[in-house]
This record gives structure tokens, C-alpha cells and sequence, in this order.
């Protein structure tokens, strides 16, 4: 059974930072490309970044380049996303997501992980 499960996330003032994990079991995420969603209340599910099996391709919207970088460590199934200079803006849940096929723009995942709330107050 594929299980993705977040962790890191939590209430932040304007301008910190936090670093999301993503933990992968029950299938080899090492060879799957691996992502984040986001998505705020009222809102659609939004794009964040993925990265390659292999880390050596990233993939970001350009709305999200500058202040989020992904990266994964394989020896341990995890997924990164560091947060830097959140604002507002940023407050939503943010989703792991494995498997399936990433471009710069869209994302088209396999499988989903629970969500993890990050709120930034201002």
C-alpha cells in the first residue's frame, strides 16, 4: 500500500522559513518522480514543484521559483520543500504527491499524501 506522509508543517510569521518532508513507503519512490501541491481555502490545488528519481531535474512554476526549493534523499524516501520568505499568501495545505509525469508547469501525480497545514501570520 503507498503511503506519502508530510510532516513540518505549522503556524510561521511572515518572512521565516519551513522545510516540509514527505516520507514514501510501499512502492520504490526512488525511481518515481516526487512533488508538492498546495492548495488555500476556496481555492484549486496549485502546483509547487517536483523533482526527478533521481533529483538531477526540478521542476517549478515560475510563481513558485525563488523562495521554494525541492530536493530528496533517496537513501531515505523523503522529499523536501524549503520555504523561504513566506508571507500570507502562502497559508494553505500542502500536499505530497508521487509517481506519474512532471514539466515545468503542470504535474500529473499517481498517488497523494494526506496534506499538512502551513499557516503564515502576517
Amino acid at each position: 500500500q503507498v503511503q506519502l506522509v508530510e510532516s513540518g508543517g505549522g503556524l510561521v510569521q511572515a518572512g521565516g522559513s519551513l522545510r516540509l518532508s514527505c516520507r514514501a513507503s510501499g512502492f520504490t519512490s526512488d525511481r518515481h518522480t516526487m512533488g508538492w501541491f498546495r492548495q488555500a481555502p476556496g481555492k484549486e490545488r496549485d502546483f509547487v514543484a517536483a523533482i526527478s528519481w533521481n533529483g538531477g531535474i526540478t521542476y517549478l512554476p515560475d510563481s513558485m521559483k525563488g523562495r521554494f526549493t525541492i530536493s530528496r534523499d533517496n537513501a531515505k524516501n523523503t522529499v523536501y520543500l524549503q520555504m523561504n520568505s513566506l508571507n500570507p499568501e502562502d497559508t494553505a495545505v500542502y500536499y505530497c504527491a508521487a509517481g506519474g509525469i512532471a514539466g515545468t508547469s503542470r504535474y500529473n501525480p499517481a498517488y497523494w499524501g494526506q496534506g499538512t497545514q502551513v499557516t503564515v501570520s502576517s
